[in-house]
């Protein structure tokens, strides 16, 4: 999810804790709730300081550790302990609870989305990614946006406001988990090509009749394409290139870095009279037919590296940034 989601989120589970007789007798308790689950529904995401260290630090990080079973406890213990001695004298078990909740229903709505965390650390650094919710959904979004701004109102009681929204959460995950079900089996049964070793990846976008295709071929090339409505469009079929400077990029530190977080990553070189530029692209992720998520590395003719750049960045914007010139 994105960061104003899980900020709106936090903000409707301090709504929903009104269900707790304690928080909803003491408004002192309440305001430290509030203050859990708000917390608790961004702590995940501190990781994303990492970006002032290096984007590269950042990629390989972000949705890692901080995600991973053993921070589940360490972000509800470290911010309900601190809460708890700032409103001494409420039960701190309450805070304990609502923080938790909020610390998981992070990391348990990000398994949702494309990008993926590393949720079951330490028992294995795999990044999971169930692609059913894009990373901003309107309707969650504006759900519990909107049952916040009715709770603020004080017109509705929040406890069974926010029952009621969670309940409508509830089934909304339940029916999007089933049409990415049924979605990934319509592409299957589209797709006339299909061969004995390939896997598909349906991913969402944010309009609920378009996903983004992932076809996953043995010799490790990709086949992109967008299931529109009921109409599956084949787009671009993506390789790495067999040439040496690509083999040269892999040991460089940034690209590493974007490696291990992606197994969906492909690259294409472009020879210059000075050098080599290596482009690793996240298939992923595609925007007006450009790869965003990218890894990219310039080198000189003895495959020394020049400039590098790991994250999010437009062409244009990225060439500019490392100063490529191709004349």
């Amino acid at each position: 999810m994105d960061t104003a989601t899980h900020f709106v989120i936090g903000l409707s589970l301090a709504g929903l804790a009104y269900v707790d007789p304690a928080v909803a007798a003491s408004p002192t308790l309440a305001a430290a709730v509030l203050l859990g689950t708000v917390i608790g529904s961004q702590a995940p995401d501190f990781d994303g300081l990492l970006r002032f260290k290096s984007n590269a630090l950042y990629v390989k990080n972000h949705r890692g550790i901080t995600h991973s079973l053993p921070f589940l406890v360490i972000w509800t213990a470290l911010i309900s302990g601190i809460l708890s001695l700032l409103f001494s004298g409420v039960p701190s078990g309450h805070i304990v609870l609502w923080t938790g909740i909020a610390v998981c229903l992070h990391v348990f709505s990000d398994l949702f989305n494309t990008y993926g965390t590393q949720a079951f650390r330490p028992v294995t650094e795999k990044w999971i990614s169930w692609n059913i919710i894009h990373i901003f959904d309107p309707f969650i979004f504006t759900l519990h946006a909107l049952a916040v701004l009715l709770w603020s109102t004080g017109a509705v009681h929040p406890a069974p406001l926010f029952t009621v929204v969670y309940i409508l959460t509830v089934f909304y995950y339940i029916w999007r988990t089933g049409a990415h079900s049924m979605r990934t089996r319509e592409v299957m049964r589209l797709d006339e090509s299909r061969k004995s070793g390939e896997r598909y990846f349906v991913i969402p976008t944010i309009s609920y009749n378009k996903w983004h295709v992932v076809k996953s071929h043995p010799d490790g090339s990709y086949q992109i394409g967008v299931l529109n409505g009921h109409t599956l469009e084949w787009r671009k079929h993506a390789v790495t290139e067999s040439h040496p400077a690509v083999e040269h990029s892999r040991n460089h530190p940034d690209v590493e870095a974007f490696l291990y977080f992606s197994s969906f990553a492909v690259a294409e070189v472009e020879p210059l009279p000075w050098g080599y530029v290596v482009r690793w692209a996240d298939v992923r992720y595609r925007h007006r037919r450009q790869y965003p998520f990218v890894a990219v590395l310039v080198m000189d003719k003895n495959y020394q590296p020049i400039n590098t750049y790991v994250g999010w960045l437009s062409s244009k914007k990225m060439n500019k940034r490392l100063s490529i010139n191709s004349g």
